[in-house]
């Protein structure tokens, strides 16, 4: 190979194992989340009267949380839980962000680089404490690693709420409905089910508009490339991924893999022809050149559809993962997938 193998995959993934260019937020999304946030940070011991809708109780992956009133001070960890407050408006309840994935949607970025980063990956449990936080909002399981010191019960035992995005819940599958039932979730726990509502018709709609585009048109075969040398490591039946490739009018050529994700051969690859890859782009993996690079650069790979028309579609992680952009993605790869729809 004439530049240094793609590492297996990113070690992060690896650890998970469940889990376009940068998009524009419609006007509509826009004026349903950031029509509402303020410049500062809310002080979560301040006294108030009694919050109307209050107080609520949320079940989330095996922890029961009532809320007497809405969080002020929330620390996200993971790019996609604070994409998805700053949707909703909820700029003035962030104490701080951290492990950016992908760059960061252009309507959101001046609001999301307004919000102190508290670390490039998870902070520790004592740089958390230090932003005095009453709610940490996680993105992956690992935002809670035990071993790390950041198990949820360290944060309740340190009278800090806690919240997982239920992707990470252990159901082993995941879907475009998940992303809708998180958003009205944040919606409830921060009083704003109605910019909740909001924000899922628009992304709903989003997705109507795409699948209308390409409705009666063939079936395009996929290959998702997450990462790795020796092997692929995929995306699998379960997966996102999969649903957003069926509604842009593909279908995965992995789909039969039982899980969210997995490693295959590249054998198989050769095996299943697929005529597009979905490229996967985060840090830590090689960059999307880099990815190209290798996977022309194969022999084996040579007569493979997709090689050989040099056919990819780039998806951020972030909008492959329960957060705002998978409705975006689903229009990403259709435009991708049948470009000749979109004129």
């Amino acid at each position: 190979m004439p530049h240094a193998p793609l590492s297996s995959t990113g070690p992060r993934r690896r650890s998970l194992r469940a889990a376009s260019a940068a998009v524009a937020l419609s006007a509509a999304l826009l004026a349903a989340g950031c029509g509402a946030s303020e410049d500062t940070v809310q002080d979560p011991k301040a006294t108030a009267s009694p919050v109307k809708g209050f107080p609520v109780t949320i079940d989330n992956c095996g922890v029961r949380t009532t809320y007497d009133k809405p969080p002020a001070r929330v620390v996200t960890i993971h790019q996609h839980p604070a994409e998805l407050m700053l949707a909703l408006g909820l700029k003035n309840r962030m104490a701080g962000t951290a492990f950016p994935d992908s760059a960061v949607l252009p309507e959101l970025r001046k609001d999301y680089e307004s919000i102190p980063e508290l670390a490039k990956k998870e902070p520790s449990f004592e740089t958390v404490l230090d932003a005095e936080p009453d709610l940490v909002y996680g993105g992956y399981g690992s935002a809670f690693d035990e071993n790390e010191g950041r198990s949820r019960t360290a944060f309740t035992d340190a009278g800090i709420d806690t919240h997982l995005n239920r992707e990470y819940c252990g159901k082993k599958r995941v879907t475009m409905q998940d992303t809708y039932d998180e958003i009205r979730t944040i919606g409830k726990i921060f009083g704003v089910p109605d910019r909740a509502g909001e924000l899922v018709a628009d992304l709903e709609g989003r997705v109507d508009r795409a699948t209308a585009e390409v409705d009666g048109e063939p079936e395009v075969s996929v290959f998702v490339y997450d990462s790795g040398d020796k092997t692929a490591f995929t995306a699998g039946g379960k997966s996102l991924g999969t649903e957003l490739i069926h509604l842009a009018g593909g279908k995965n050529v992995f789909a039969d893999l039982d899980d969210v994700f997995g490693d295959v051969s590249w054998e198989q690859v050769v095996e299943r022809k697929p005529n597009v890859i979905a490229v996967y782009d985060y840090a830590g993996a090689g960059s999307v050149e880099q990815k190209k690079e290798f996977l022309l650069s194969q022999p084996a790979l040579a007569d493979v559809p997709a090689i050989r028309n040099k056919r990819f579609v780039v998806l951020p992680l972030t909008a492959t993962l329960v957060g705002i952009r998978s409705a975006y993605a689903v229009d990403d790869l259709a435009r991708g997938l049948h470009p000749k729809s979109f004129g």
